[in-house]
């Protein structure tokens, strides 16, 4: 495998905008992303992913702002394709043809010969079932399938949206290895996806869009560490509410209640302290937990929204 890559960052955008009529898709957005590693592109329906990638292979021109593509212009794909692999639908392929023979017809268009079959194959852990009809595979094998054809080309970057669509449990989690390994070689990996457990579990670094501007952009422990944890109060009587309220407020504990309990920023509100305040005043607590926000959590409340996808 070639891991030779040129310097400078993979992806280089300045105030980047497209607008479709009076609609703005993507609005003055800048991101750098280094080379190396797997990147997850995040944001929720209509927040500019699709648009974004479409300009990144040269599928669209941008209205306004310029971008870079291993250090050229995105204007100019010819500059730069043939060192780009995307996979941006569900993969096509002739059903009654192998997996191999799929591979061969594709290769011709990426100058790619029966060792670099054999490559991608054996990275995608197709090696064992190349021969049987692609028509055969399961939805995850195709998925797989069409990575290895993302990958002929051996290229530096490698643009995937939505790989793990429609997929089972065990598809996912043979996705998800593939692209930590794929991140590992060398490459860029840039993945777009809803499923924000597997972003969180695959990804060094994030980016987030909304509304067709950036929201986040760093490592994924970075944005973690934004995670708000709350210290939930359930008192054993309902009549100890307004006692508890009362004794969280004269401590200066911010707090909200929901009629059932009582929710403290856990920054504020220590559980060993809070849990020794009520006991010495009276209060039998029910349940005391921390709740962590997980970067789903985090997600829905940078962006402001309910869907994920």
């Amino acid at each position: 495998m070639n891991t030779t890559t040129t310097p400078g960052p993979s992806i280089e955008l300045q105030a980047l905008t497209k607008q479709f009529g009076s609609f703005t898709a993507v609005n003055d957005l800048s991101v750098g992303i280094e080379r190396g590693g797997v990147v997850g592109l995040l944001g929720p329906n209509g927040a500019g992913k699709s648009t974004t990638i479409r300009m990144l292979l040269g599928l669209i021109a941008p209205t306004s702002g310029s971008g870079r593509v291993l250090g050229h212009d995105v204007t100019r794909p010819s500059a730069y394709m043939h060192r780009v692999g995307a996979l941006v639908e569900a993969p096509v392929f002739y059903p009654k043809l192998s997996g191999r023979d799929n591979l061969r017809n594709l290769a011709v268009l990426a100058g790619a010969g029966d060792e670099r079959i054999d490559e991608v194959l054996d990275i995608v852990d197709l090696t064992g079932r190349d021969t049987d009809p692609a028509g055969d595979y399961s939805l995850g094998m195709k998925q797989r399938l069409g990575i290895a054809a993302s990958l002929l080309k051996d290229p530096e970057l490698v643009i995937l949206d939505e790989p793990t669509n429609g997929l089972d449990p065990a598809g996912i989690v043979e996705i998800r290895e593939l692209l930590i390994r794929l991140g590992q070689s060398g490459k860029t990996i840039i993945v777009s996806s809803h499923l924000l457990a597997e972003i969180q579990a695959a990804c060094d670094r994030l980016v987030i869009i909304n509304r067709g501007s950036l929201v986040f952009e760093g490592p994924t422990h970075e944005l973690l560490d934004r995670s708000r944890n709350e210290l939930v109060l359930v008192p054993e009587s309902r009549n100890d509410m307004s006692k508890l309220a009362a004794l969280l407020d004269d401590k200066g504990i911010p707090f909200t209640t929901n009629g059932v309990g009582l929710r403290a920023p856990d920054a504020t509100a220590e559980s060993a302290f809070v849990n020794r305040l009520a006991f010495e005043h009276g209060v039998t607590l029910r349940e005391l937990r921390v709740d962590v926000e997980d970067l789903e959590d985090v997600f829905l409340r940078l962006t402001n929204t309910k869907e994920t996808t």
